[in-house]
């Protein structure tokens, strides 16, 4: 272990090599925090950095475990989060200014849980202001750069965890996903990104966007490493009634399953038009990789995803507005512009229109599972290019804003309005040497399926295992 540095390490590596004694807690936290003091002056990537307390906390996981007390599957793995997640005592900015000194009160169900299973925590992670913007802007505190190229978008809402699981800050870190912001900053920063079916995951503690497609899930190096967080997040809770209960699969179980009898369908449309040269190719490439370890490669012809984007619009729109309300009322100025701007737009949605939207959501599911039986996954592309410049999409107010915004999330949308898993994967990368992202979208409720295929997938590929290197 001494001559790999572990910060480079995965999650489940690294909580297996703190296990087995071959690095400790302390070691592995300091390595992260030297990653921290060369990448974070290029990137941005966290709001707020608590290295003397993480060290403090590696150093007590280590003596806790000398002693014979092992916490959890964590035990003293150092994670960094979104700066959406509540935690009582801290200060969580949601990424705006009407937050930037607010204390949290409560702390989150999903930290309680993953500290219960031994988390060390190094601090909070940058996002778009208010989890509302797919690019990774952020007119208060600055935009996030991508590892990959430092004049490149990272992706949001979850900027900050998608730029810092890629150049190895933190092993992994929870995002949010309501509109396409877990498996954006996935396809952009070439993590593993999963977005989880409603009610999988409590939003006890997070900060709400949109009250029907707010959803939690975790940025990570592997598959394997989602499943391993999926599985100590998941489950019922009694702070978030919308969570399901019975037993949590065995995620890592699904992980080591071969491809041998799965059916993946490509769509026929939608999801494979106006694609850039190089995702089409990653597409093409990836269906081909499934087909030789044993997938039936198939295609599908979906209902139209446009009318399920246009709806998930509506109601994120209305949802939205309706938690910012008196907000905008009162502190106006506090918003930037660009956001400040979609949020008035959902306020002149008529409220027939969005319970029209809301009505439709249950027949329009079913339709999509009927044209869906035959198959086991949908792999579909996250985004119809590569990250843009920073430059080029900093929209801002300006009239074509939400046509940017929309071209960005014309994949990941539908798929919020349905409520339905999806797990995005480093599939390749283009000639210019950035990161592309394929989704794999499946049944409600079938992470596993998801994941054992994503798993399957990287066994035989690295594109999850290349590292950028600071310039």
């Amino acid at each position: 272990m001494s001559t790999i540095d572990p910060a480079l390490l995965s999650l489940t590596a690294v909580a297996k090599a703190i296990a087995d004694r071959q690095v400790s807690s302390r070691e592995v936290t300091q390595a992260c925090l030297d990653r921290i003091a060369q990448w974070q002056p290029k990137l941005s990537a966290f709001m707020a950095l608590e290295a003397d307390e993480a060290l403090a906390a590696a150093a007590e996981a280590d003596a806790a475990r000398a002693r014979g007390e092992v916490r959890g599957a964590l035990h003293g793995v150092p994670l960094a989060h979104k700066d959406m997640y509540y935690d009582a005592g801290r200060v969580v900015t949601c990424g705006s200014r009407i937050r930037r000194d607010w204390v949290a009160t409560t702390t989150a169900t999903v930290l309680q849980r993953l500290r219960r299973a031994g988390a060390v925590r190094l601090g909070a992670l940058q996002m778009a202001e208010f989890a509302y913007g797919p690019t990774g802007h952020n007119a208060h505190y600055g935009a996030v750069n991508n590892p990959w190229g430092l004049d490149r978008i990272t992706g949001g809402s979850s900027s900050g965890s998608g730029a810092a699981v890629a150049a190895c800050l933190t092993f992994a870190a929870l995002g949010s996903d309501t509109g396409g912001s877990i498996r954006m900053p996935a396809h952009f920063c070439g993590v593993t990104g999963l977005k989880t079916t409603v009610g999988r995951v409590s939003r006890a503690g997070a900060m709400p966007l949109s009250q029907s497609l707010d959803t939690v899930g975790p940025l990570a190096r592997t598959a394997e490493d989602c499943a391993l967080l999926l599985g100590l997040m998941a489950g019922a809770d009694p702070a978030d009634l919308t969570t399901v209960g019975g037993e949590v699969p065995d995620y890592m179980a699904a992980t080591r399953r071969p491809l041998d009898g799965v059916t993946i369908g490509i769509p026929k449309t939608f999801y494979v038009d106006d694609l850039d040269p190089d995702v089409a190719h990653v597409l093409e490439e990836t269906a081909a990789t499934l087909r030789r370890e044993g997938a039936r490669i198939v295609q599908v012809d979906l209902p139209d995803q446009r009318r399920l984007s246009a709806a998930c619009q509506i109601v994120l729109a209305v949802e939205a507005a309706a938690f910012h309300k008196a907000w905008m009322i009162e502190r106006p100025q506090d918003y930037s512009p660009q956001v400040l701007m979609r949020l008035q737009n959902g306020l002149a949605i008529p409220a027939v229109t969005y319970l029209e939207a809301m009505r439709w959501r249950g027949p329009a599911l079913a339709e999509h599972l009927a044209a869906t039986s035959d198959v086991d996954a949908v792999l579909a592309p996250v985004a119809p290019v590569a990250a843009p410049t920073i430059v080029e999409s900093d929209v801002g107010n300006r009239p074509g804003a939400e046509a940017v915004i929309q071209n960005l999330t014309r994949f990941t949308r539908p798929i919020n309005y349905l409520g339905l898993p999806s797990l995005a994967v480093p599939a390749g990368f283009t000639r210019a040497g950035l990161p592309v992202g394929l989704q794999l979208i499946g049944r409600p409720f079938d992470e596993s399926g998801l994941l054992g295929i994503g798993a399957a997938f990287q066994r035989v590929t690295d594109f999850h295992q290349r590292v950028p290197q600071l310039i």
